[in-house]
């Protein structure tokens, strides 16, 4: 929010010589975040002056209208002469009174103004806009001085528009909505200061009458538990917007559009009171606030039509919705030129249906940003006052003596806070009178007692046998203040934080990292090593992801957890399978112009626990009990972990060494043999076999298991998947289940022999669907204790072969630790190893 210093000196006495350093330091400490403070005076120099259009001449024969203008800027020249400017934009007329800056002078982000030819005249200075003085995004025309501006041709036009004050920019949390306004701001800042605090929402305003002031109908009061209306009749629909509150909108980046919704900004940015102003001719019978019904549609100021959903509320007449309530206004009922009735809105409604609609309609509105965060429900009638105020003040009118006033708020609920619980959390001797004095800043009623109900020290922070306890009812405009913990952090951000003591608790001895986080640093670094990049991929997907996958339909991992609040309605659910989100970054760097490709991720899934239930409500003020914990933790998902890689392009790329080498199947499994090595897994526990896996290619995947039991599943993806994500051929993948994956063993000391070894090679023919895994434990248990390791080097099929077999080659190596091996004893251990795989798969010597 930006909001100019001499709009907070009207509720608050700044010192005159405030420097902007202590005013930004102020609002740091009371955890403001300050995204800037710029002295407007500064941001232009040079002579900056009111000028007043004396003629203008249309020049033709350019792409573009183009102006030659006269204006008058008094003696600011030097000579008293009229100024000769060349200007593209339409919005004024002889006789208007503009904004000129003169040769010389530079504009913000360094543009400077000099005399030059341009389109066949010499131009002698800029008229300028909104936009070039960075006063606001307006560039569709330049500044028209209203009619009533003070100042002369020649005078400075810096108090003129603005350019004279401080502007103050800052980032406010979702916890803080009531600073979300110039009386939020001004409020705090006379903490931080000590200065008188004048509060605009404490000014007189009258209540309810009998007669209400149009008829209205609220059929949810959950969802609006208060609406008040108060209707202007005969209001000049040509008044303009005086020049003071046009300029405070546009510092504070509001556009001007009229004059009754122009007061309602203003107003919400005073207050902190989102309004809404109906033109009374427009609607059709009385209002009624409910709840949409599902397929109901209202086409809201911006123009576009909406399609509501039954959460979302608005305001009816009786041709429809003319307003998406708290979020945006409807066209059919909008303020138009002509309008001389005027019906202002003021209501409170719910946070959460407020946040919801936004961004359901992804309509982010100044409004709905205020609502989400919660505003004062006190304030409906005073800012219906002010603005009618206003209305009448600039545009004439007689407000109507009616009001309506439909209030089911309910009043906050009193905390009870040990008067020694923020000294205790904080580790600062808070004395009693202090914390009082803290909290009655913040606008809380506070009342002293001693509680003696003797209740657990650890539930509510009171010892047993009583202690002295603070009843604190808060204030309307503090709808964040619901627990003790809240008012603690009250009083720690208004005492100072850095009265806080920053002490660093000693680290335990004796700890390092668990075996657990050993693993996955060393999984990362294998892939790392082997080329892949590590990606990190939002968790939630849409609920069209598993068809695309092409998961069937009893895959457990179609049963996805949805996000009660999600980030985007189009992603609501937690996913399943790393693959979905590893392939969407894959396929938005192939968008991007990369080819080759090899991503990996080390991450969670999410599994839901069916029928557990709603998790147990539990509070701040106390530590959950071992009970309430196992009770959440039920209906938690499970969240294994898992890596994932997928690969696309050449993992060899080409050049004048060769050909390059496209990535495959046999890549992406490889990629799972390193994860499972990386893991200290030995190679006798590991088996590679053929599957059928969605999204896998059924002729091209393979299942990973270790001790019997599946872990993962690595091969290419299946075409229909690769066509449906819009990836390229080939494309493949692994995922697999970090968690699943047994410690690893101890490893003993190797056994190292000073014999040389006896290296024989063996090619078996065996069934095409024998895996060449199983093959090569057979010939291990059949060669005994002299084999010391075995490696498949070749796969061959021919039709010499015959049909469905296939030739698998291995390089056995054969080493006693004693002695050197005769022929006949490494011949005999060979045989044995041969015998084996014959006798448990039917293999034979190839060429036998």
């Amino acid at each position: 929010m930006r909001v100019s210093v001499s709009w907070l000196r009207e509720y608050l006495d700044l010192p005159a010589d405030l420097p902007a350093a202590d005013l930004e330091q102020a609002l740091v400490d009371l955890g403001i975040e300050v995204e800037s403070i710029v002295d407007l005076r500064s941001t232009v120099t040079g002579a900056l002056v009111v000028g007043e259009v004396l003629d203008i001449e249309e020049l033709t024969g350019f792409k573009k209208p183009i102006r030659f203008c006269r204006v008058d800027v008094g003696a600011a020249n030097g000579t008293g002469e009229p100024q000769e400017i060349v200007c593209g934009a339409r919005n004024f007329a002889p006789g208007d009174r503009v904004v000129v800056i003169l040769p010389g002078g530079v504009l913000p982000g360094g543009f400077a103004i000099g005399a030059r030819k341009t389109y066949g005249r010499n131009s002698h200075g800029m008229i300028c806009s909104a936009k070039e003085l960075s006063l606001g995004d307006d560039h569709s025309g330049i500044i028209v001085l209203p009619e009533d501006t003070p100042a002369k041709p020649g005078d400075d036009a810096r108090p003129v528009v603005g350019l004279d004050d401080v502007v103050v920019e800052v980032e406010i949390t979702p916890d803080r909505g009531y600073a979300l306004s110039v009386r939020g701001i001004a409020r705090e800042l006379a903490h931080a200061l000590g200065v008188p605090f004048r509060d605009p929402g404490l000014a007189p305003a009258p209540g309810a009458t009998a007669e209400p002031a149009y008829p209205v109908q609220v059929r949810d009061t959950v969802g609006c538990d208060r609406f008040a209306a108060r209707m202007v009749r005969g209001v000049d629909p040509t008044a303009q917007t005086p020049g003071w509150m046009r300029q405070r909108l546009t510092v504070a980046g509001v556009r001007s559009i009229s004059l009754p919704v122009d007061i309602t900004n203003y107003v919400m940015l005073e207050l902190g009171q989102p309004m809404h102003a109906f033109d009374a001719d427009r609607i059709t019978g009385p209002l009624v606030v409910r709840r949409a019904a599902a397929g109901e549609k209202v086409t809201t100021l911006d123009g576009v039509a909406r399609t509501l959903t039954d959460e979302d509320m608005v305001i009816c007449d009786d041709t429809g919705p003319v307003s998406l309530a708290a979020v945006m206004g409807g066209e059919t009922s909008e303020v138009v030129a002509s309008t001389t009735d005027v019906l202002f809105e003021a209501a409170h409604w719910d946070p959460v249906m407020v946040g919801r609609t936004a961004r359901r309609h992804k309509l982010f509105s100044e409004a709905a940003k205020r609502w989400e965060r919660g505003v004062d429900p006190a304030l409906p009638l005073v800012a219906i006052e002010r603005a009618v105020g206003l209305l009448t003040a600039h545009a004439g009118g007689v407000a109507g003596a009616e009001i309506l006033d439909l209030d089911h708020v309910r009043p906050p609920a009193p905390v009870a806070l040990p008067v020694d619980l923020p000294g205790r959390r904080v580790g600062v001797a808070y004395s009693p009178e202090r914390v009082v004095s803290l909290l009655e800043q913040v606008g809380c009623h506070v009342t002293r007692g001693v509680d003696r109900l003797g209740e657990d020290p650890g539930s509510a922070g009171v010892p047993a046998g009583g202690a002295d306890v603070l009843t604190v009812v808060p204030p309307s405009w503090r709808p964040d203040l619901t627990d003790p913990a809240d008012l603690v952090e009250e009083v720690v951000r208004l005492d100072g934080y850095d009265r806080v003591p920053s002490v660093l608790p000693t680290a335990p001895p004796g700890r390092g990292l668990t075996w657990q986080q050993r693993r996955r640093r060393a999984v990362a670094r294998s892939l790392a090593e082997r080329g892949y990049v590590e990606v990190l991929a939002h968790p939630f997907v849409a609920g069209s992801l598993a068809d695309l996958l092409g998961l069937p339909a009893d895959d457990p991992r179609r049963a996805a957890v949805r996000v009660a609040n999600p980030l985007s309605e189009e992603e609501p659910l937690l996913r399943t399978t790393l693959l979905g989100p590893l392939l969407g970054i894959l396929r938005r760097n192939l968008g991007r112009g990369h080819r080759d490709l090899a991503l990996y991720e080390i991450g969670a899934v999410f599994h839901p626990r069916p029928g557990v239930g709603a998790p147990p409500a539990m509070g701040v003020d106390r530590r959950p009990t071992d009970a309430e914990f196992a009770a959440a933790d039920a209906v938690v998902p499970d969240q294994p972990r898992h890596v994932a890689v997928v690969l696309t392009g050449d993992v060899d790329p080409a050049g004048w060494w060769g050909a390059g080498r496209p990535a495959g199947w046999a890549d992406a499994i490889e990629a799972g043999r390193a994860v499972l090595a990386a893991a200290d897994l030995p190679a006798d526990r590991v088996e590679v076999r053929a599957a059928e896996h969605a999204p896998w290619h059924p002729g091209r995947c393979a299942e990973l298991l270790v001790d019997g039991v599946v872990v993962g599943h690595a091969g290419e993806l299946h075409p229909a998947v690769l066509a449906a994500l819009e990836l390229p051929k080939r494309t493949s993948a692994m995922e697999l289940d970090l968690d699943a994956l047994p410690a690893a063993p101890v490893a003993p000391a190797p056994a190292i022999s000073g014999f040389p070894p006896a290296l024989i090679d063996v090619a078996l023919v065996v069934d095409e669907r024998v895996p060449a895994a199983q093959v090569q434990q057979a010939l291990v248990e059949g060669a005994g204790e002299l084999l010391e390791g075995v490696r498949l080097f070749d796969v061959y099929a021919s039709e010499q072969l015959g049909a469905g077999r296939r030739s698998l080659a291995y390089k056995l190596t054969f080493r006693a630790p004693d002695r050197t091996l005769t022929v006949e004893e490494a011949v005999a251990a060979r045989d044995a190893a041969v015998a084996r795989a014959a006798e448990r798969f039917g293999a034979t010597l190839r060429g036998a």
